[in-house]
Parts: structure tokens; C-alpha cells; sequence
């Protein structure tokens, strides 16, 4: 395996356009046997014996430990927290995702970011089935001309409870988050204002950023 085997450059151009300044974002394609890659500390919560759960789980943290090398945190573990959320090295925040074929994660220092989350999906429409249950019919209008609108929702939502989750420690249903994807911004149940940016090519993504107040 060489470390070009492990880069999607169509990726790479996406999630450069996508970082602000003041934030780092890597992704790595997930390959076999980067599962190892979790250390003790991280590999004891993840419970799956599903090889494909640890491996993307892998993967996300090789990306992660980059990025912390770069912070100079060279080394540090990214283990879960009891809501299974990434817990950071202290001065850092961060999110991490990844779908069947790639791992993302984006980091910060806790003095640019209050906190961010990223979400990164296939390409593909949202099932139909779930339409009703991520949008609200006021975010789903112009979906008829945009197949990806719905899915794009989804990551969104995704990236903002991510975002939001580790400020508020409350849980977020879809419908308590209202995306509003042409002014780039969301607000939760709670009154937490984020911005969000989002690309679509070769796969969906989202940031959510929540700035100092």
C-alpha cells in the first residue's frame, strides 16, 4: 500500500474548497487493515465484530492523527466518549465521519472553533422512505430538479448535531434542526445558530461551524 493509494483526489480538491481558515480536513480511501490502526484505548468501545465498522473506524483516526501531528499533538488517541462521540486532546475540536469507501475528519484549535462537525455520504439519493423523516416539505422543496438535495440534507443534519452535540449534550432528531442550504446556515431546537458549507461531486459533503460567541 503506498500513501497514494489512500488519497481520492476529487475528494482532496472538495474538502480543501469546503475548510475555512483556522481548519484542518484530511480523508484517507479505508483499506484493508486499517482496522490495526485503532489503538487499545479506542478499539474497546467500538463493540462491532464487523470488520468493515473497524476499519472505517481505522481509517478515521489515521486521517485524525495526521491532523493532530500537524496541531502538535503527534501520537494522541481519539477515543469515544459515552455518547460515542470523539473525545479530542484538550485545545482541540473536531469531528470525524466516513460512508463505505472513505474516512474524513476535521480539526481545530478549541480557540479558532467553538466546535465543528463534518459528515461525508455516497453520491446517491436518500431512500425515499426516509424523505419525511429528515426534511421538513419547506427543506425538501426544489428536490424535484436536485436528486442529491435530500441526501445533502441528511449530511447536513448530521453535521450539526455533531457540531452541537458536544456544546449542548442534547440529543438531536432531524426535525429539531432546520437547514437552511442557500444562506448556509442551520438552527437547532435549542437556538444554537451554525454556519454550514457543503460541495457536491463525487460524494456529499458538510461542515457545520460554530463559532465563539
Amino acid at each position: 500500500m503506498t500513501a497514494a493509494s489512500a488519497v481520492d483526489p476529487l475528494l482532496a480538491r472538495d474538502l480543501a474548497a469546503l475548510a475555512p481558515p483556522g481548519l484542518l480536513i484530511g480523508h484517507r480511501v479505508i483499506l484493508p487493515g486499517d482496522e490495526h490502526a485503532l489503538f487499545d484505548e479506542e478499539a474497546a468501545p467500538i463493540a462491532s465484530s464487523v470488520i468493515a465498522v473497524r476499519r472505517a473506524s481505522g481509517a478515521a483516526r489515521i486521517v485524525a492523527r495526521e491532523l493532530l501531528a500537524a496541531l502538535g499533538y503527534a501520537g494522541a488517541s481519539v477515543p469515544r466518549g459515552a455518547s460515542r462521540e470523539p473525545v479530542w486532546p484538550v485545545g482541540i475540536v473536531g469531528s470525524l465521519a466516513h460512508d463505505d469507501e472513505v474516512a474524513v475528519a476535521a480539526l481545530a484549535r478549541r480557540s479558532d472553533f467553538a466546535s465543528v462537525g463534518i459528515d461525508v455520504e455516497a453520491a446517491l439519493p436518500l431512500p425515499p422512505e426516509l424523505r419525511a423523516l429528515v426534511a421538513t416539505p419547506q427543506e425538501l422543496l426544489g428536490s424535484r430538479n436536485d436528486p442529491l438535495r435530500e441526501k445533502l440534507l441528511f449530511a447536513a443534519k448530521e453535521a450539526v448535531y455533531k457540531a452541537a452535540f458536544p456544546l449542548d449534550r442534547i440529543f438531536l432528531d432531524f426535525h429539531d434542526i432546520e437547514v437552511d442550504l442557500a444562506v448556509g446556515r442551520a438552527v437547532t431546537r435549542t437556538g444554537r445558530v451554525l454556519a454550514l458549507r457543503h460541495r457536491v461531486s463525487t460524494h456529499v459533503l458538510a461542515l457545520a461551524l460554530c463559532a465563539h460567541a
